[in-house]
């Protein structure tokens, strides 16, 4: 028995007490004393004892009463009691192990038997919080497997989609980008052939005529090659979401690889693109970005690409709300993004919001598998828990978050440059 744990012995009977406390010193045990059950109570309250012996029949309060309290209170309630009562009869018996006592001690006692009940009923006690104590373990294990499976299963898929649509999306981008400056070559020799046309107009024959008439030709000629350029900028535009959707969907190899952390972050926001743009009445959503000079990060970088995902996500998501509820007078939806360089060998991104906002009881439990606020159907409650895990357990960083209530939110994210602590 640890020098901190006591056995407890309620009784209004002084020659009991003496006795028993004799009896248990000279057994090894520590002991405290109350003479009544307002007193027991109290003495339990500022230290928890291993076990209670308590007397049924007392002034004020009774043992059985006592008991209830104790039982009632979730700090008191796994503290084993036995009763100490002269009352042996089946009723009283059946009584007290409905309270939640877990042994009688009949009146008079003897001192051979108190001892060995009590030494039995600690050891089941202690055997009981190593039982808690592994099966919570376990649990924690479990939880833990689960976010990691789930967060393995959800990267592989989102991998395996956006690379998909990347390489479906390349080959007839490519087709259209290399047939381009060939089309505007043609265009321009057709141009000018038409032009000449212009010139010698009255010597064509009249069906040339008439279809020259009939056209708005000058418009045609001027507008074709605004067109075509429109046309060129628009398929460098799908062969830059192309890339950034390879970027974020990278393969995680065995081993660190060293990134631009910057590069991530973009192609997190373009694949985001399309929930920033004003919808209805909504605003467009601003992304503000203060890019510091950073050296190329050890990382995973699949997986760092995730944890910004569902960050920034959940920014537009808490953007949404403050708009929805009207709380946003001035109509200024902002996402900002920082990176700077912490010496010697950390870098430190910060994604911040001016949306819905979150309570500190929240925030403390933002990490938590399973904790949501959003709605059913739409959270799962594991997002920031994988981001949480693979911030400080793949890449032995931190992530912290700083949030008020109706006025924003910021994720600070800290990295070590060489991936190790």
């Amino acid at each position: 028995m640890k020098d901190s744990d006591f056995v407890l012995i309620v009784d209004d009977n002084p020659t009991n007490l003496s006795v028993l406390s004799q009896a248990l010193k000279g057994a090894g045990f520590a002991v405290r004393v109350a003479e009544d059950g307002e007193s027991a109570i109290e003495l339990v309250q500022h230290k928890l004892p291993a076990l209670i012996l308590l007397d049924v029949q007392m002034p004020g309060i009774d043992g059985f009463e006592t008991c209830q309290k104790l039982k009632a209170d979730p700090l008191t309630q796994t503290i084993p009691i036995i009763f100490m009562t002269a009352l042996t009869d089946t009723e009283n018996k059946v009584k007290g192990f409905s309270l939640g006592a877990v042994d009688y001690i009949p009146k008079p006692f003897e001192e051979a038997e108190v001892i060995a009940r009590v030494r039995m009923h600690l050891q089941l006690k202690q055997l009981s919080d190593r039982l808690e104590q592994r099966v919570a373990e376990r649990t924690a294990a479990l939880a833990q497997a689960q976010v990691q499976l789930v967060q393995q299963e959800k990267l592989s898929m989102l991998g395996q989609l956006v690379a998909g649509v990347a390489h479906e999306m390349n080959n007839p981008i490519s087709c259209i980008i290399s047939n381009v400056l060939p089309a505007q070559e043609y265009v321009s020799d057709i141009t000018n052939i038409l032009k000449l046309c212009q010139q010698y107009y009255s010597h064509l024959p009249p069906a040339i005529q008439e279809a020259i008439a009939q056209t708005d030709l000058e418009f045609i000629l001027e507008d074709l090659p605004n067109l075509l350029n429109s046309m060129q900028l628009s398929t460098e535009r799908v062969k830059e979401i192309s890339v950034s959707l390879r970027n974020f969907a990278r393969s995680d190899t065995a081993v660190k690889v060293g990134v631009d952390i910057h590069q991530g972050l973009d192609s997190t926001i373009l694949i985001l693109r399309h929930r920033l743009k004003a919808l209805g009445q909504r605003p467009e959503i601003q992304v503000v970005r203060q890019y510091s000079s950073l050296p190329k990060v050890e990382c995973y970088p699949g997986q760092l690409n995730q944890v910004f995902m569902n960050i920034i996500a959940n920014a537009v998501d808490a953007l949404e709300d403050v708009w929805q509820q009207k709380m946003r007078v001035d109509n200024f939806l902002v996402i900002q993004v920082f990176t700077q360089m912490l010496e010697p060998n950390f870098v430190m991104i910060r994604i911040a919001d001016n949306g819905i906002g979150m309570t500190e009881a929240v925030s403390q439990q933002i990490f938590e598998s399973r904790f949501t606020t959003k709605a059913v159907g739409k959270g799962t409650g594991l997002g920031l828990a994988i981001a949480h895990q693979i911030v400080v357990e793949k890449h032995g960083g931190a992530i912290q978050v700083n949030s008020t209530l109706n006025q924003g939110t910021e994720f600070t994210i800290v990295l070590p440059v060489n991936g190790v602590v």
